[in-house]
């Protein structure tokens, strides 16, 4: 324990005053005048590591507040959808979100008028200049008119530098008014027809991040099943007006509509409650009346509802990507789960093609939802990935780890602190580490254990106690995962998590031997390497190490009341001759050779390479010195 005086500890005191003030500038300038303040090396060392940690705690933090600002604005549209029937309020809100999940200056929402040929601003949010909100655009001009043309996102860094959409005076004059220059649009689509496009729009040069993009286009859908929705509501009106003769269908029409908006409420509602994708195969299942199938975008089955598992149809969901409607596939109906242009899975209703207009919306509105949920899953593993991934980074650097509430965080990402554990570590180096990473995380949480990066490393920590059969089937099934040879270097086990950085230094040197004895696609602890291993082990099992390579010569002299040991002993000396060592040992020569037929029973007939003299040399020397 540290016992500080009051210099260092005022010092720390103003750095934590700082952190919490939130001031970046304020905390570095404060962390600088402590560090100068202090006279004692010690004391400044102090300092600098609270403030690493204060900065630490500061960036950690802010991500979090990042990602709850995220997943609290899409919960909050999908609550909108669900709640609100009026267009207006329904697209305001979904371009209030855009901006706010994005964190851009300005959103807008563009239609397109067909009959004038031309697309105008619906919606904005964030916009000051009147000139850019009253701008009415011919269709194919400006980087939304690519968007239009393509149904494909496009995001511009810098829109006055980009060429790869026609530019016009008067888009220009209209973006230049209000000072944008970074633009990312979406399309909104309707019955495979782009409608509209969803921009999200930003003052300063920028790049938009592929889950960016994925996340507003989500938002593009949601705005288009609102268009939609409106639409249809308006086409029933005008139905009930017009043909007051044919009240007995435009009864069912409005019917089925109502019965779509209540299933995607029903649906909305269940990813409001951080339903599964059971419940939405379930609830879709239960409406339409067929058995739900639903596939991830290799193809894995990840849940089912009504029927029994169907193989994954490759082409049919092929086809739905390209077209973004519900497509069939023999007997079954397939719609593809889509976030923007990206693939996140597949829906197929089985048993069941000829459905009504409507009922062919409900299951594509159903394939909307099941992307969210499968987006929304997605992050929420990333996020407990990197948290695990940091536990790991921290109890390689902690030396003190109870101290720490490590202890904790290990029990609460399923790592019981207790017991005995082994650190493996794998070089990346000729591995694709978006390959290696995700086999080594799966492999790790099937043992209840960690695995991250780590400087140049893929470490794993895994309890147990047999630190060579871990590290051998660790490896096994990583270069099958992989298609590579991954080595990889285990420590001795160690109790506890108190001496995981000890345990990583020991794998390490471990692993670098196995690259010095030339061996690939295999794990290995120190007891595995010989007397190599008692060189790298930092606890010297000495003892163990001679058993190992002696023990049943060993055990038959004691039982037996031979002199096997003494007979290899001589053996060695005399430079492997057998009459001199008879000499030695006062024997006849055929008594030597009895003997050493002997060793080749219990040692086995590989006692005879080089690579194994030397190492019952070394022992014969140990068990010497010992005794």
């Amino acid at each position: 324990m540290i016992v500080m005086g009051d210099e260092p500890a005022e010092s720390l005191v103003r750095v934590f005053e700082s952190l919490v003030d939130g001031g970046g500038e304020k905390l570095a300038s404060t962390i600088a005048r402590a560090r100068a303040d202090q006279s004692e090396e010690r004391n400044v060392r102090l300092v600098e590591r609270a403030g690493e940690l204060a900065l630490r705690l500061r960036d950690i933090l802010e991500q979090r507040r990042r990602r709850e600002s995220e997943l609290t604005a899409l919960f909050d549209t999908a609550g909108d959808l669900a709640r609100v029937r009026d267009q207006d309020a329904v697209l305001g809100s979904i371009v209030h979100r855009a901006r706010t999940l994005l964190g851009t200056h300005v959103a807008y929402l563009s239609l397109n008028d067909d009959e004038s040929g031309t697309t105008y601003m619906r919606v904005t949010d964030g916009c000051t200049s009147a000139l850019f909100q009253q701008v009415r655009l011919g269709m194919g001009e400006g980087l939304g008119g690519l968007v239009a043309q393509t149904a494909r996102p496009y995001a511009s860094p810098s829109y006055f530098e980009d060429t790869r959409f026609t530019h016009t005076e008067e888009i220009d004059a209209a973006v230049r008014d209000e000072r944008l220059l970074a633009i990312l649009g979406v399309p909104l689509t309707v019955g495979g027809s782009v409608i509209g496009v969803l921009y999200a729009a930003d003052r300063n040069r920028r790049s938009f991040s592929p889950d960016e993009i994925a996340l507003l286009s989500s938002l593009a859908d949601h705005a288009a099943i609102a268009i939609d929705n409106a639409r249809l509501l308006q086409e029933t009106r005008q139905a009930l007006a017009e043909l007051h003769t044919a009240h007995e269908t435009i009864s069912e029409h409005n019917a089925a509509l109502h019965r779509a908006e209540r299933a995607h409420d029903r649906l909305t509602d269940l990813v409001l409650r951080g339903g599964t994708l059971t419940d939405v195969a379930e609830a879709v299942s239960g409406v339409l009346g067929g058995g739900i199938v639903v596939h991830d975008a290799e193809g894995n089955r990840l849940a089912c509802a009504g029927t029994d598992p169907v193989p994954w149809p490759r082409s049919a969901v092929r086809r739905s990507s390209g077209s973004g409607k519900a497509v069939p596939h023999g007997d079954n109906l397939v719609c593809a789960a889509l976030a923007g242009p990206e693939l996140l899975g597949s829906l197929t209703l089985v048993g069941d093609t000829e459905l009504s207009e409507a009922d062919r919306r409900l299951f594509e509105r159903a394939g909307v939802v099941t992307a969210l949920v499968l987006l929304l899953r997605r992050r929420s593993d990333e996020a407990r990935e990197r948290e695990r991934e940091e536990l790991l980074t921290e109890l390689l650097s902690a030396s003190r780890p109870e101290r720490d509430g490590l202890v904790t965080r290990a029990r609460r990402a399923g790592v019981d602190p207790a017991g005995g554990k082994v650190v493996l570590v794998a070089s990346v180096e000729g591995v694709e580490r978006e390959r290696l990473l995700p086999a080594a995380s799966r492999y790790a949480e099937r043992r209840a254990g960690l695995a991250g990066t780590h400087l140049d490393h893929l470490v794993m920590l895994l309890s147990g106690t047999d630190a060579g059969g871990i590290a051998k089937d660790a490896a096994r099934r990583l270069s099958a995962s992989t298609g590579r040879s991954v080595n990889i270097g285990a420590c001795d086990p160690v109790m506890g998590l108190t001496d995981v950085a000890h345990g990583y230094e020991e794998a390490c040197r471990c692993l670098r031997a196995l690259s010095a004895l030339g061996r690939t696609g295999t794990g290995a602890a120190p007891a595995d390497l010989g007397f190599l291993g008692v060189l790298l082990g930092e606890r010297g099992d000495l003892d163990g190490y001679v058993e190992r390579t002696l023990g049943p010569l060993l055990e038959h002299d004691a039982r037996r009341g031979t002199e096997l040991l003494r007979t290899l002993r001589g053996y060695f000396s005399c430079d492997r001759s057998l009459v001199r060592t008879a000499r030695a040992l006062h024997v006849h020569v055929n008594t030597v050779s009895q003997r050493l037929e002997r060793i080749s029973c219990l040692l086995g007939e590989q006692w005879r390479s080089p690579e194994q003299l030397l190492e019952i040399q070394v022992a014969l020397r140990l068990h010497g010195l010992r005794h």
